[in-house]
């Protein structure tokens, strides 16, 4: 809702002020340590990725990672994440299952806790991504930092520089800092006149935070690419066609449906594993390394398709697209769903890029559609699968044209598709048996973490 004129000449003149200007210096300090802690935090699980999955199988005198191999890593992830989420405060960060929310920024104390669960999570094969741990790595940072200040601050001026490192701590990941802001002005709830307050300091960590991934990247050797959304190499499609409009909403309904499903069936294994976490977590985890052998078996593709968060298969799949049948594309629709659920409902980490994902896999498969075109559907559905997963309507549109970046034609299409899917998703989710209005977040920064029992 927007402020009043006097509220509006408030924020005004708050922006003027002296201490404001001190603000935004503050931010970008902040930033620029939570900018360097979120790239370490990528390097690291990118290198796990690498180290488990391609150099310790050589090492141990494999010419490659053996069909089993992901089964004992898995439960070592599922081990790992069940002692965080048991035994270490904050109980591992935010559930996956209840999307990409905000609420409260996370306390310092947790910060142990959130990342070594993200880690096993990500680093080790299970299929979600680093968005949340990166808002809760940056939040819980900079009030540490802001905690060793001598001169008390009030919590006011702390939330606001602890939205702005969790904008700098989403700096790349998306492909664009702007979009890394869209999501957290979006899922925050910020508007109204006080949003130049919050968005200014926001955009400047943002901005110093791309800057410095980009500097270490280039210093060190080392990218952040493997976790950065790639732009798609999609063909140009400048002109939507009327047939588009009729097929999009179909696509854009069975999207919501899906991810619902994935929704409901997530908090269901979550349901389960609370009650024996430190047995169910590694079961969970061993059924996904399941999924993803039997992918492997039948279709004779990589079961990296099936595991990890899919950012990195994007690419691959789409030079394979011509050459992958459509029996093949539906098993892995079906076992990247299946691994995702498990994940959601037993693991911690960020739900978008699994949901890009399956939106890019269904797009591939409503390409052979009559009169629908790959690079429409593609568009058309990862908008979809993303605001049914994130309820977040504009970042959905803004990280769907990113990524396929195909012209003029594909817009209209993936709002039509947001806008039907989001409209579908509220329905369903307020139909659901048991279904709760949704609480609307007042600052920015990770959910705070609900107590789970120990097991």
């Amino acid at each position: 809702m927007a402020g009043s004129d006097s509220d509006a000449v408030d924020a005004s003149a708050l922006v003027r002020s002296r201490r404001y200007w001190l603000l935004l210096v503050l931010s970008a300090l902040v930033g620029v340590v939570v900018s360097m802690a979120s790239w370490a935090f990528l390097e690291i699980t990118h290198w796990l990725q690498v180290g488990v999955y391609q150099d310790l199988p050589k090492s141990l005198g494999f010419a490659a990672a053996p069909w089993w191999w992901p089964l004992p890593v898995l439960v070592t992830a599922g081990v790992i994440v069940a002692f965080a989420v048991t035994r270490l405060s904050g109980h591992g960060g935010h559930e996956p299952a209840e999307g990409l929310k905000t609420g409260t920024p996370t306390l310092p104390a947790d910060l142990p806790g959130v990342v070594l669960a993200a880690l096993a999570t990500i680093g080790l094969g299970l299929v979600l991504g680093p968005e949340a741990p990166l808002i809760a790595l940056g939040t819980g940072l900079a009030l540490f930092l802001l905690n060793l200040s001598r001169r008390p601050m009030p919590d006011q001026a702390k939330r606001v520089v602890a939205a702005s490192a969790a904008f700098a701590a989403l700096a790349t990941i998306f492909g664009s800092p702007v979009v890394g802001a869209v999501i957290i002005i979006e899922a925050a709830g910020l508007g109204g006149s006080t949003l130049p307050v919050i968005l200014l300091p926001g955009l400047l960590s943002a901005g110093i935070g791309s800057l410095l991934f980009v500097g270490i990247g280039s210093v060190t050797g080392l990218s952040t690419d493997a976790f950065a959304l790639p732009p798609l190499s999609l063909a140009a499609y400048p002109t939507p066609q009327l047939a588009d409009f009729l097929w999009t909403v179909p696509l854009a309904l069975a999207a919501a449906l899906l991810v619902h499903l994935v929704v409901r069936s997530a908090r269901l294994v979550r349901r389960v594993v609370t009650g024996r976490r430190l047995l169910l977590t590694p079961v969970a985890a061993v059924l996904v390394g399941l999924t993803a052998v039997t992918f492997h078996a039948i279709s004779g593709q990589s079961a990296d398709a099936v595991l990890f968060s899919g950012q990195e298969a994007m690419i691959p799949l789409l030079r394979q697209a011509g050459t992958i049948s459509v029996g093949t594309l539906a098993l892995l629709l079906l076992c990247k769903t299946l691994a995702w659920v498990l994940s959601l409902g037993a693991a911690r980490g960020g739900p978008t890029f699994p949901a890009i994902f399956l939106g890019l896999v269904g797009g591939l498969l409503a390409g052979h559609l009559p009169s629908a075109a790959p690079t429409a559907a593609i568009g058309v559905l990862v908008g979809a699968t993303v605001v049914a997963m994130l309820r977040l309507p504009l970042s959905s549109i803004l990280i769907a044209l990113l990524l396929t970046r195909a012209g003029d034609g594909v817009a209209p299409l993936v709002i039509l598709s947001v806008v039907v899917a989001y409209i579908a998703t509220l329905l369903l989710e307020a139909r659901a048996p048991g279904a709760e209005p949704a609480a609307q977040a007042t600052t920015p920064g990770p959910a705070a973490t609900r107590a789970e029992p120990a097991s």
